[in-house]
């Protein structure tokens, strides 16, 4: 089971891949990877930005606490002169408190620095890849469109496209059909004439046709006996009558039909 199953999914993986590939178009696929790329610098630029928004944040805060050391400073310097040394004392604890988050600040600061110069640096290394990449991609495509024209062309050319083969099929089809019909169109004449079928579109049947043609033929019979009637016998039946040999026009007598009807003019005579 487990086998079937594996044939099924790389039966599946490999049609998948085909149609896949079929439908990319690698000048989509390209403008994809460039937008995908805009993007992620877009998002380097936008941590670049946050980096530093919170240094400038954390320098104001170093500001504040610079004053602040400044301030109980004065405030440890005016309690000792008043004799208030307890005031002055805890004017200095504050300030040596303040004074540590000075410093944790400028770690932090210098932290962000760091950091700012390497995203920077990364933001100028990833806009020139995609700036080669853009370049190269119009390149390849500018290709991919000429390949692609040139393909067109040649399969328009020599008939092996999609639409001139979806073509040249529906002509054939036609020639077929249009042969079909003809040949049907000669067999329903040829069973019509022969009588097997009849017309229904006509007023006759095959007894009409018949005594039609009968007719037909008794007057040819009757037209040629009155013309014989008219003209009477022929040259041929008028020798046949006389006993002699029978010369047709254009036909030259032999010697031994002369031969034989000499002895006949001479009895005659």
């Amino acid at each position: 089971m487990a086998g079937l199953w594996q044939r099924f999914m790389m039966i599946f993986r490999s049609k998948a891949s085909r149609a896949l590939d079929r439908a990319e178009n690698p000048s989509e696929t390209l403008d994809y990877s460039y937008e995908q790329q805009l993007q992620l610098l877009q998002n380097v630029k936008r941590g670049i930005a946050d980096v530093v928004t919170a240094k400038k944040r954390l320098q104001l805060q170093q500001q504040q606490l610079e004053q602040s050391v400044v301030k109980l400073e004065t405030q440890a310097r005016q309690a000792v002169g008043g004799g208030r040394e307890d005031l002055a004392r805890h004017a200095l604890e504050r300030k040596s408190a303040v004074q540590n988050q000075l410093q944790d600040l400028d770690g932090q600061v210098s932290q962000l620095e760091a950091q700012q110069q390497k995203l920077v640096s990364n933001e100028r290394e990833l806009s020139a890849r995609i700036e080669s990449f853009r370049a190269q991609k119009e390149t390849m495509k500018a290709q991919y469109s000429a390949a692609e024209a040139q393909v067109r062309i040649s399969e328009a050319a020599t008939g092996l496209g999609d639409q001139m083969t979806d073509a040249g099929a529906a002509i054939q089809r036609a020639r077929e059909k249009t042969e079909q019909m003809q040949a049907r169109a000669s067999a329903m004449d040829e069973l019509v004439e022969t009588g097997a079928l009849e017309d229904f579109t006509s007023g006759s049947t095959a007894l009409d046709r018949e005594l039609s043609q009968m007719a037909s033929q008794s007057q040819v019979e009757q037209e040629l006996a009155a013309m014989k009637a008219e003209l009477g016998p022929g040259d041929g039946e008028k020798a046949l009558e006389a006993g002699g040999p029978t010369v047709l026009e254009g036909q030259t007598p032999s010697e031994t039909e002369l031969a034989d009807a000499k002895p006949e003019r001479t009895q005659e005579s």
